[in-house]
This record gives C-alpha cells, sequence and structure tokens, in this order.
C-alpha cells in the first residue's frame, strides 16, 4: 500500500509521530501527527482519509476548502474529518498548534469489496460526502484501537487492522455516504456452522507461524470477510485477531516452558517483528516477562521432582 507519501505532502510541516510505513499493512495505512500553526494547499487524495482529533483542544481553528465549501471547525477531541477520494482538500489552516491527530488512510479497494458483496456501484466509493466536525464513537474507536497497534505492536496486528479497516469502510459508506445501503444478515445465516468453524479453528492451529490474514481465514470457512468477521466473533465470543492473538500465546507458553526454543526465536515463531515486541506483549497478557515465566516453569518443576 503505497500511501506512506500522501502524508508528507499534505501537511509539510506537520511532525510525524507515530507511522505505520514498515509495518506490512495492505489494507489501511496510519500516521499519528502535531501540526503546528500553519497553512498547507492540499491536494487530491487517492485515499480516503479520516482524520481523528485523538487530544484536540477548546480554542483555535481548523479551516479548509472542499467540495465548493469552506468548513471552520473547532478541533475539539474525537472530532473527525472526511477527505473524500476524488476531492481536493485546499487550503488548509490550522491557527493553534494540534497533538495527537491520528490520519487513516483507506484504499478504494476497501470499498469496492463492500459494493460487491451488498450489490451496490462501485462507483459509491467516490461518493462520500466532504464532512468536518463529525462525532462518530464507532469511528474514534476504531481509530483508537489502530493507534494503539501503532504504539504497541501484538502479533496479530495485521488481522487487527485488516478488520478495523473494513469496519471503517462499511460505516463511512453507509452513513456519510450515496447510493450505500448495507443489509442485515439473514437470521438462516447468523451462525457459523460447526463443520466450518472446526475447519478455521484447526487451520489456524496448524498455521500459527505463518502471517494469517482474515482473507485468509474466510476464505477457508468459503464466507466473505465481511460475514466471516461477524460470524466468527458469534460463535467464539472473539475477533479473529484476538482469537489468533490467544493461541500463539498459549503456543508461546508450550514452547516457553517444555523446550529449550531461544526467546527470540519464539518471538518470531510467535509473529513478533522483535523480542521487546514479544516481551511486552507477553508481560501485558501474563504479568510477566517470557524470561521470567520460563525460570518460574523451570523452578516449578524442580520443586515438584524433589
Amino acid at each position: 500500500m503505497d500511501m506512506p507519501s500522501h502524508g508528507p505532502r499534505k501537511y509539510p510541516f506537520a511532525e510525524l509521530c507515530r507511522s505505520s510505513e514498515g509495518r506490512g499493512w495492505t489494507t489501511l495505512a496510519a500516521e499519528l501527527r502535531s501540526h503546528p500553526v500553519s497553512e498547507m494547499p492540499g491536494l487530491v487524495p487517492q485515499d480516503m482519509e479520516v482524520s481523528i482529533a485523538v487530544r484536540g483542544r477548546h480554542d483555535g481553528w481548523v479551516l479548509r476548502t472542499g467540495a465548493g465549501e469552506r468548513q471552520k471547525t473547532r478541533p475539539l477531541p474525537g472530532t473527525l474529518w472526511l477527505s473524500p477520494i476524488g476531492i481536493p482538500d485546499s487550503d488548509i489552516e490550522v491557527t493553534k498548534p494540534l497533538q495527537g491527530i491520528l490520519h487513516l488512510y483507506l484504499p478504494a479497494s476497501r470499498f469496492q469489496v463492500l459494493a460487491e458483496e451488498h450489490d451496490v456501484p462501485v462507483s459509491a466509493a467516490h461518493s462520500i460526502h466532504y464532512l468536518a466536525g463529525v462525532h462518530d464513537d464507532l469511528v474514534r474507536e476504531l481509530g483508537l484501537a489502530v493507534l494503539a497497534e501503532l504504539e504497541r505492536e501484538t502479533s496479530t496486528g495485521k488481522m487487527l487492522v485488516e478488520t478495523c479497516s473494513l469496519m471503517l469502510a462499511a460505516r463511512i459508506a453507509h452513513r456519510y455516504g450515496d447510493s450505500w445501503s448495507v443489509s442485515p444478515v439473514p437470521p438462516t445465516a447468523r451462525k457459523l456452522d460447526e463443520l466450518r468453524l472446526r475447519r478455521v479453528e484447526d487451520y489456524i492451529v496448524s498455521h500459527l507461524e505463518d502471517d494469517l490474514s482474515v482473507a485468509e481465514l474466510a476464505a477457508v470457512a468459503n464466507l466473505s470477510v465481511f460475514h466471516f468477521t461477524r460470524l466468527f466473533r458469534a460463535a467464539t465470543g472473539l475477533p479473529p485477531h484476538r482469537y489468533v492473538s490467544r493461541q500463539r500465546l498459549e503456543r508461546a507458553m508450550t514452547l516457553l516452558a517444555t523446550g529449550r526454543m531461544r526467546l527470540s526465536d519464539i518471538a518470531l515463531y510467535c509473529r513478533f517483528s522483535s523480542q521487546a515486541s514479544f516481551n511486552r506483549a507477553f508481560r501485558a497478557a501474563i504479568g510477566m516477562t517470557p524470561g521470567q515465566y520460563r525460570r518460574l516453569f523451570v523452578a516449578s518443576a524442580a520443586e515438584t521432582l524433589a
């Protein structure tokens, strides 16, 4: 997903605090920026941009021009700006310094997935309204989930982002676009039958060391990504990325307790980019580092034998 150049071109004076560049995300790109008092020329976006004031402030303004109108918005915490594909976002002005603005970039392909599934025109991806000052709790929560992954990597970050990107596209298209109508799942299709569920669970267990994706699991279940995500959560109580994360954690605990595999190798096996990321995630889940867990298990085993 070649979007890292979008932010620097559109926001040349803003400080880049966090970025998804190098994470291998293919369905969404993200940047956390701090904006000084500045005026920017803007550009014509090739991807849907959602900007979220994570911190925001109660004074100052964000002014911008697009779709034939001039918008003036207080950047309060949680405020959203939508910059649709193909609509020039120009004459952007920030009158007071802003810290913690999250910029999410969705490619047209995420809207195409929805269009094909719900039988609406693919061109509807270009029908999202140019809006400012929006407050949408769901969009904000999805953005915060992506931001949390930016700040602290997990072993299933790509799966989380894959799910969030589709949910973002569905929410934005349904609420802020024309010609979109996402119909509910028919009652007969609201359950993931036991055979498909078992097939997916077995596939996950046998491919924990692989770079799994939600699309891949949906294909195993012979369902669309959109429906699989909801049906899997209904069947297991967990979204796909959290289910896979739990399975990898359990595998890591087994490897730590019963083998001599190096911690760095276990980290890579569990799809962490570094041992440091693995240590942070393991400690957050278990309450101790992998090394402490291994030493505790070895000590307990020795006491049992004695």
